[in-house]
């Protein structure tokens, strides 16, 4: 294992990482200049607070991606939160030209993208899974119909012949 690439705790080892976008409300491209700059060190400021790692960013003129490991009591819901409620507020405080245009002290607008990351696929994870040897006494979370787990042991001693 890498080892500064998982998160460790007293009693776990994690690797949660969440894809996060969100827009200016109405889509203006007001994240030019020193504004986008200074959104890039707030959302900086804002993870170190609570210990999110920025992998990769990007501030674009109407929106902005951010790819982040998160500790493991931090929702995707929850880090969206943080990021647009804080860095909304702080910057209509620093740069009161946006309170003109945004007037209901919305900076962004109302939802955001999120998509989760890992370093596997389903597909594999599914395969894993299935793959794992089963003691007679074990059984699945699922319960799979009697007639299609015949099937599937005809469809095996098939392949093996």
């Amino acid at each position: 294992m890498e080892k500064g690439r998982y998160r460790r705790g007293a009693h776990t080892v994690t690797d949660f990482k969440y894809h996060i976008v969100w827009k200016t409300k109405y889509s203006y491209s007001v994240l030019k200049g020193e504004l986008a700059l200074r959104v890039r060190d707030m959302i900086r400021e804002i993870c170190a607070e609570k210990e999110i790692e920025i992998v990769k960013g990007n501030v674009r003129p109407n929106h902005i991606h951010v790819l982040v490991s998160a500790p493991t009591h931090l929702s995707p819901a929850k880090i969206a939160q943080y990021l647009k409620g804080k860095s909304s507020y702080r910057l209509q405080r620093e740069f009161p030209q946006l309170r003109k245009r945004y007037w209901g002290r919305h900076l962004w607008a109302r939802g955001y993208f999120g998509a989760s990351v890992g370093a596997v696929t389903e597909e594999q994870i599914k395969q894993y899974i299935e793959n794992q040897s089963d003691p007679p006494e074990s059984f699945k979370v699922w319960d799979e119909p009697q007639e299609l787990q015949d099937d599937k042991r005809d469809l095996q001693s098939d392949s093996s012949e």
